[in-house]
């Protein structure tokens, strides 16, 4: 097959469904061999279920692509090994992984517990490490290779209830860049996609108001179809010299992120105290200090 990434072999996680369903499907478009990895969890990470990963490879088959299904899950070092054994296996070779794996436990900070923080960082954070340490030293080896992980606007940004899973997505960023800057003397590239799209992590929006259900309507006609076409740009070797970066797609828009960087300063040279922090600080600062800003506060407009 022709393509984008034609010859490539590429591990999606969490592709049974939604937005790793599509990257996988237009991976394999592109002319990538794809390893479909999903366990079938519902959407808090309980249950399994094999039928997913499976359809998603029957479908790429029958198109007249190359896929083989993998139901382990991410979160595991060892099965992070296997599920790239499995592609090596198969199809001779890895040279992207697209870490999608996730899952959702939102609560308000107060009343969150020790469970729904570890879940969340274990699947979405441990689990990105897992899969990138298991192809890094295939990557290494073979002089080149793409990681594209997903991140979230709720991280960059923010929103209620996402602590855990703030906190996960915005670890992945920093993962990202510190793979971004280990390996690039190998020509290993790293990026993260803020993707907005209408999913499972996405339907768990509530919509009792009227502002509630306007703005479930404006997610709904972001498809996961909309995002797969910049995740497989950037596994691909047309994105050579892009690495490092934070990128978001919203339906037809494309956003780069700034990088946290310093943006005021003060100095004393005698020194600080409290008491004198207390005279400056917030004349200084204050009208730099960032808002309590959830994402639609700062996506304010209808998606283009």
């Amino acid at each position: 097959m022709t393509g984008i990434v034609a010859g490539k072999v590429a591990i999606v996680s969490g592709a049974g469904r939604g937005i790793g369903r599509a990257i996988a499907i237009l991976m394999a478009q592109q002319g990538a061999s794809v390893v479909v990895n999903d366990i079938g969890a519902a959407l808090d990470g309980s249950g399994g279920d094999a039928g997913p990963a499976q359809q998603v490879v029957d479908e790429i088959k029958a198109a007249g692509g190359a896929a083989i299904a993998s139901t382990l899950s991410v979160g595991e070092p060892d099965n992070a090994a296997r599920i790239v054994q499995d592609a090596i296996d198969a199809f001779g070779r890895v040279d992207i992984l697209v870490n999608n794996a996730g899952i959702l436990r939102d609560r308000i900070f107060h009343r969150m517990e020790w469970s729904d923080w570890a879940d969340v960082i274990a699947v979405h954070l441990h689990g990105a490490f897992a899969m990138s340490r298991a192809v890094a030293g295939r990557f290494r080896e073979q002089g080149s290779g793409a990681m594209v992980h997903m991140t979230s606007t709720s991280a960059l940004i923010g929103n209620l209830g996402q602590a855990n899973y703030m906190a996960a997505k915005m670890g992945i960023v920093g993962l990202s860049r510190g793979i971004a800057l280990d390996m690039a003397r190998f020509g290993v590239r790293s990026n993260a996609v803020a993707p907005f799209a209408w999913g499972r992590m996405i339907g768990s929006l509530p919509s009792e108001t009227e502002a509630e259900k306007q703005r479930v309507t404006r997610f709904q006609q972001m498809t996961p179809e909309t995002v797969a076409p910049l995740v497989v740009y950037l596994a691909s070797d047309r994105a050579e010299g892009v690495s490092g970066q934070i990128v978001s797609v919203r339906n037809n828009e494309i956003f780069l992120f700034g990088q946290t960087r310093p943006i005021r300063s003060i100095h004393r040279g005698d020194g600080w105290t409290p008491e004198r922090l207390e005279t400056q600080f917030k004349g200084a600062f204050g009208p730099s200090l960032t808002p309590l800003d959830v994402s639609t506060d700062v996506f304010s407009w209808d998606p283009i």
